[in-house]
Formats: structure tokens, C-alpha cells, sequence
């Protein structure tokens, strides 16, 4: 692992990013939005917002499949880089971009197709809805249905309206090193490549002007859904947890309604808790439970273990800074019209 320094601040800004990522000088920023109107698009009302929320709930308890849609929102939010200032959408975010080829064929998004997929119904029943709110709007409403907190969700998204408007492939985090000991790569719009995970994933999470505790926030996110061998390369076909045994669900109740496979980081995996916090530092927990490089370092890292603890010691800490940093995440390079 490469070492590099470490101070106190715990963010940074777009404009210092170069330079926070070698020299460890951390302050933040907020997350740049774009709030005019544009003559080609209409306004979407609140009555087809609430309609098209409704029928992703509708969705969500049908399939059960809340991890993917939550996958699908941050894979297309992620791709933002804050220090790009051309004319939106040159930046990335959550643009709605990931529906087009060649995004959606990206490695890491590997399944994603068939999570876009599910959501086509969503646009046909009210078309005013982009397609980069429907995403966001499903990602929060399966944290919410699965026991998590009320993310304070902003809508009117603007969709990219092309191909050529998507992001370059690279700008997502690894969890796993290459073949040659490094994580993240040259590609995507800055370079995430480093041999300390901690330093790609600072490198991936700056470059959105997001910082440390967004990215443990935000990796407590794992609580919740698997990983599938065929999709990212991680985690066991299936597990005594994933085998179609009943699993639990956030009113208390079970359910074997779902597809079979998968490694989850956790027991419950379709319950939104702080038990990804509580799992992946102990290690008496079951030896199928997933534990990869970037989510241990998490209680590793001099910058990231006081919020890993943090949130290990008390659900509603972690629940109050991940609904900030989910909501962040969520509006990283949007344009947004008013809702009538």
C-alpha cells in the first residue's frame, strides 16, 4: 500500500482535488446542480411524481429488488466529476445517461440493463418523469421500504438526451485490486488508479466533491442487497443466505421471493440497518458473509475509522448521515426544472 497523509479536515473541493489527493488537505463543497429551465422540456407536475412513486413502491414490494435499483441510481450518479465546468451535461451525474449504449454496457454495470428495464413501465405511465428521477426516486424509495431512513429528495431532473452525452467508462470504485496489485484505473475522466484502496476510493469520491464521511456513508449502503459473481466478479454464486431460504424483511416478516444467488455483507440483506457497520469488524461473524478490501479498510484508514465507528455504535447516526450523503449523491450534476 502506498501511504499518504493525513489531516483532520475531512472534504474537499473541487478546485483543490489535484492537489487534496497528494497532499491530504481535505475541504468540501457542495455538490453543483443546475437549476434552468430549458425551452425543449416541460415542466413535470407533482401529481405524475407522486403517481410514478407510487408505482415504484408498487415495484419494489413485488420484486423485492431494491438493492439493484439503489446499484442503478449511484451508477449513474457516480460518473460526476465536479471539476469539469463545461456546459451541462459534460460533467456526469445523475443525468438519466446510464440508460444509453455505450454507458450501460460499461463493466460496472454489469445487470443494470435489466434494472432499467423494470423501470420502463414507470416512464410509459407518465413520460413527464425523466428518466434520471425515476432512478433516483427508485433508489430512495427501496432504502425507505427497507427500513432506512427518509431521504429528503429533490426532484425535476433533466434527462441526457443522447449517447454522446454519456460519461467515459472508469469513473466508478473498485473493490478488489487488478491483476496487478492496483485498484481503479488511467480511464474515466481523472484517474482513480492507486495501490492503497483508501486513496482510489478518495480518489473516485473526490473527484464528485464528495469526502471521507460520504464515503463511509455511503459504503453502509452494503447493509442492503448482494454482490453477484457474474455481475461485479465478487462474492460465491449463492449462500446459506441467498439459497431461497426465507430472509428476513424490515416489518419483521420473511420472504423466499427472491432471485437465488449472491453474496450479501450481511444476514438480513433486504433490512436497512447500521449492521454492515457491526459485521464487517468482527470477525467471529459467518465466513459466507462478504468482506472485501474496500469495505475493511473503512475501520482501517485514520480518516474513515471515526465514522465507521461511529455508525457501529449507534443506527441513528449512520442513518442521519447517510439520508445527507445519499441525497448529495442523488443530485451530483443535475439540471433541474421546477415542478408545477
Amino acid at each position: 500500500f502506498v501511504t499518504h497523509p493525513i489531516h483532520p479536515i475531512m472534504k474537499i473541493t473541487c478546485a483543490s482535488l489535484f492537489i487534496a489527493a497528494i497532499s491530504g488537505a481535505q475541504a468540501f463543497t457542495a455538490p453543483a446542480t443546475f437549476n434552468a429551465r430549458t425551452s425543449t422540456h416541460l415542466s413535470v407536475s407533482q401529481a405524475d411524481l407522486d403517481g410514478a412513486q407510487d408505482m415504484i413502491d408498487g415495484i419494489i414490494k413485488e420484486k423485492n429488488c431494491g438493492p439493484v435499483m439503489v446499484r442503478l441510481a449511484w451508477h449513474d450518479s457516480g460518473t460526476h466529476d465536479c471539476s469539469i465546468t463545461e456546459e451541462w451535461p459534460k460533467s456526469g451525474g445523475a443525468i438519466g445517461s446510464i440508460r444509453f449504449d455505450p454507458e450501460i454496457n460499461h463493466g460496472a454495470n454489469a445487470g443494470l440493463a435489466g434494472a432499467v428495464k423494470i423501470l420502463e413501465p414507470v416512464k410509459e405511465a407518465f413520460p413527464d418523469v425523466s428518466y434520471a428521477d425515476i432512478f433516483q426516486m427508485a433508489s430512495a424509495r427501496a432504502i425507505v421500504y427497507a427500513g432506512g431512513p427518509v431521504i429528503d429528495m429533490k426532484y425535476g431532473r433533466v434527462d441526457a438526451t443522447s449517447p454522446d452525452q454519456c460519461s467515459p467508462e472508469g469513473n466508478l470504485p473498485d473493490a478488489e485490486a487488478g491483476d496487478e496489485g492496483k485498484f481503479g484505473g488511467p480511464g474515466g475522466t481523472a484517474s482513480t488508479e492507486d495501490s492503497a484502496v483508501e486513496w482510489h476510493l478518495r480518489k473516485v469520491f473526490y473527484r464528485m466533491g464528495l469526502g471521507d464521511e460520504e464515503i463511509v456513508a455511503l459504503s453502509g449502503a452494503h447493509t442492503f442487497g448482494r454482490a453477484w459473481a457474474d455481475r461485479s466478479g465478487l462474492g460465491a454464486e449463492k449462500t446459506k443466505f441467498t439459497d431461497g431460504t426465507p430472509t428476513k424483511l424490515a416489518d419483521g416478516s420473511t420472504t423466499d421471493a427472491y432471485a437465488q444467488g449472491g453474496s450479501p455483507w450481511v444476514e438480513d440483506w433486504l433490512v436497512f440497518d447500521n449492521s454492515y457497520f457491526t459485521t464487517i469488524n468482527d470477525a467471529s461473524t459467518d465466513e459466507e458473509l462478504l468482506k472485501l478490501t474496500s469495505d475493511k479498510i473503512i475501520f482501517q484508514d485514520a480518516g474513515f475509522k471515526p465514522f465507521a465507528t461511529e455508525f457501529a455504535d449507534s443506527k441513528e447516526a449512520f442513518f442521519e448521515s447517510y439520508a445527507k450523503s445519499h441525497k448529495a449523491l442523488s443530485e451530483l450534476g443535475s439540471k433541474f426544472e421546477d415542478i408545477e
